[in-house]
């Protein structure tokens, strides 16, 4: 075979199966097949993910140098960020030490780079996935361009850490649970997974970003922020795992993900969630179905990780009946009715939220009602949702 001829099958074989590591890539090519194939369950998803990505053609380049303030250190490259539910005290002539008011979000969050990041994650996720599917070289040129911009390019680089992650004016300049935010970056991997094969995404790109992210890691498990975040007993602490999994399968280090799957994981299942499948440390939260439903993720997103190394999340239980399935279950009747939760819910909870981890239910425990019940959710166009595309209903559902 002529090497032109193998560096284009090998291309073929990039772009056929995407390196991700939360959403099964046998599933992606699946779609992306019936896409293809013009399947009429999946086109409606398709059509609305596509014209995003058309809009997201404009968007950005967005930067953690563009912020209008420098963090303490001196340095924009430095991510900064202040936290969610941190308000000016309404009692002293500064406004400090600022005074907590648990789920209402400050709006001056917006101005510094919280909000830059949840765009780059989005326009780069959505960018990414309509090149998988459609093949387009013009959605993978523009998120290569602001994955660069934001990694890569040494005016605009974001440093590899969150040392001022959720900082309190008059109180901190960070804290660890500000790492929650680089939730996002699992957007972003998954992103970079999609875009191999691709002529806009060199070598060079793939290993630069890897260096960054296994700078970024190790910061995540030797830093005080990052221990700080992996003590956390709630959702920080399941969302702390998550990244760490992923951001070390992604460059390499498959033994840092599979000693944190085999040894605290199991034991935040117990931390975490009664026999009767509350979540107490959530129901806590001014939020708590939210927050309920947002940590529940989270395990999804580990059980789809421990498949790798042969550990079922899905399945375990504890002797008193603690669970996954059983959190789910917990949860169920209150997606179609949230009026009926008997905690606080202070904001609309979003179908969304309840859609996915409803099909993410249905197509783990091979369970129909957990499918019929998505059915029921209000306020969601279902046949439009990305999640038809991420997390497609498998066909025992």
């Amino acid at each position: 075979m002529r090497n032109g001829s193998f560096k284009e099958v090998l291309k073929l074989v990039q772009k056929s199966v995407p390196r991700v590591f939360i959403l099964d890539p046998a599933r992606l090519y699946e779609v992306r097949e019936r896409i293809r194939e013009g399947d009429k369950e999946l086109l409606p998803a398709w059509h609305k993910l596509k014209q995003e990505a058309a809009e997201s053609l404009s968007a950005g380049p967005f930067t953690v140098v563009d912020k209008p303030v420098t963090p303490p250190s001196g340095d924009k490259h430095d991510y900064m960020s202040i936290a969610p539910y941190w308000w000016p005290n309404p009692d002293t002539p500064s406004g400090l030490p600022y005074i907590r008011k648990d789920g209402e979000e400050n709006p001056e969050r917006s101005k510094l780079d919280r909000s830059s990041l949840a765009k780059l994650s989005a326009h780069t996720d959505t960018l990414a996935l309509a090149y998988y599917f459609s093949d387009e070289e013009a959605f993978a040129l523009k998120a290569a361009e602001l994955l660069r911009a934001w990694f890569i390019d040494e005016p605009t680089r974001m440093n590899p850490h969150l040392h001022y992650g959720q900082s309190i004016r008059g109180i901190c300049d960070g804290r660890g649970i500000g790492i929650i935010e680089t939730r996002d970056f699992l957007k972003v991997v998954n992103a970079i997974g999609l875009l191999q094969g691709s002529s806009s995404w060199a070598n060079t790109d793939q290993s630069q970003m890897q260096a960054w992210f296994k700078q970024y890691l190790h910061w995540l498990l030797d830093s005080e922020r990052g221990r700080d975040e992996a003590s956390q007993a709630n959702n920080h602490g399941t969302h702390y795992d998550v990244q760490v999994a992923v951001f070390s399968l992604f460059v390499g280090q498959e033994d840092v993900a599979k000693e944190i799957l085999s040894s605290r994981v199991l034991q935040r299942i117990t931390d975490q969630i009664e026999p009767d499948g509350r979540q107490p440390l959530e129901l806590a939260r001014t939020k708590a179905l939210s927050y309920s439903s947002m940590n529940l993720d989270g395990w999804f997103d580990l059980a789809a990780i421990a498949e790798v190394f042969g550990i079922d999340l899905l399945q375990y239980t504890t002797a008193d009946g603690r669970g996954l399935r059983m959190a789910l279950d917990y949860l169920v009747p209150y997606f179609s009715d949230p009026e009926s939760w008997p905690y606080e819910q202070i904001h609309l909870f979003s179908s969304d939220q309840a859609m996915k981890l409803l099909r993410r239910g249905a197509n783990a425990f091979k369970n129909a009602e957990y499918e019929q019940a998505i059915s029921r959710l209000s306020g969601l166009k279902l046949t439009e949702s990305r999640i038809q595309l991420l997390y497609p209903r498998h066909r025992h559902t």
